[in-house]
């Protein structure tokens, strides 16, 4: 059991040809099960051709009909980003990964209220994320796949390199993961903490979780009282940007103070009193989740 992928994932790349798509396809079919699970590549102008053996078609939707994908992974470059989200969503795939970064908010903005307006039933995870990983059955997106272990703790995170960090230190204490899920550090994206802790929280195998934040926005809160009412598993946090001086964003386009609200203290506090342990130093990230079991 996993959430949002595993093992009977089938994946189309979107933006195969380039250097990054094949660098990332080519990493993840050659982490378990990649083989049968990334079936697909999309360029219109290259279809009938292929990758080292994945057949590239002219579109999502031929790729789901004639390799029967249910997910899609997004490497295109920012000015078509949006339009690649929507194309995968306009074929009815179950999940659509955006790890493109830079993205318009603009065209967020768009592609996420169309999402809404018509009642679309993909799961969107970025943009500007490292994808979701299922240690030891599949891993969509750029994360290491060595430092995961199959396991039963979720961690659901903003930051990239913080889920590796936070994934890196359950493992060498010998717990590993259930599911790994980046969400991305954009102001405008799919699935949030909330909806993240929701999947882990009905996950049978998940028995804990690791939610990592950082500065700006509400949705480190949002989750944090959710999960004070509804949540059945212990749950430890981790905010970044304990230092970070308001009005100057960090890192992540979604990574800023503004008008006071979103700062590191105020997170940490809404956790605290949600009765969420938390650390302000990310080496104890490990430590305080193996505290809590």
């Amino acid at each position: 059991m996993s959430i949002l992928i595993d093992k009977n994932t089938r994946v189309v790349t979107q933006g195969i040809t380039g250097k990054t798509g094949q660098f990332h396809t080519r990493a993840c079919r050659d982490y378990a099960n990649g083989r049968n699970c990334f079936v697909a590549g999309v360029n219109p102008k290259k279809a009938g051709e292929d990758f080292e053996g994945i057949p590239i078609y002219a579109s999502v939707r031929e790729a789901r009909d004639k390799a029967g994908v249910n997910a899609s992974v997004i490497y295109v470059p920012p000015p078509g980003a949006a339009a690649a989200i929507w194309e995968a969503v306009e074929a009815d795939l179950d999940l659509v990964i955006c790890i493109t970064e830079g993205i318009p908010v603009r065209d967020m903005i768009e592609v996420r209220d169309r999402m809404r307006r018509e009642g679309r039933k993909t799961l969107l995870l970025g943009p500007n994320c490292p994808g979701t990983i299922t240690p030891e059955e599949i891993k969509i997106g750029i994360m290491p796949g060595h430092i995961h272990r199959k396991g039963r703790i979720g961690v659901v995170s903003r930051s990239g390199t913080l889920t590796y960090e936070a994934v890196g230190q359950l493992t060498e204490l010998g717990l590993g993961q259930s599911s790994a899920v980046g969400i991305g550090g954009d102001p405008v994206n799919g699935l949030k903490h909330i909806d993240v802790l929701k999947l882990f929280n009905d996950d049978p195998e998940t028995d804990a979780v690791v939610m990592i934040g950082e500065i700006g926005g509400g949705d480190e809160e949002a989750a944090a009282l959710w999960a004070k009412e509804h949540m059945r598993k212990p749950v430890v946090g981790f905010i970044a940007g304990v230092t970070a001086p308001a009005g100057k964003r960090m890192g992540h386009a979604g990574a800023i103070i503004s008008g006071g609200k979103g700062t590191a203290q105020e997170k940490l506090a809404v956790l605290e009193a949600c009765g969420i342990k938390t650390t302000k130093n990310p080496s104890e990230i490990g430590q305080l989740l193996k505290s809590v079991l």
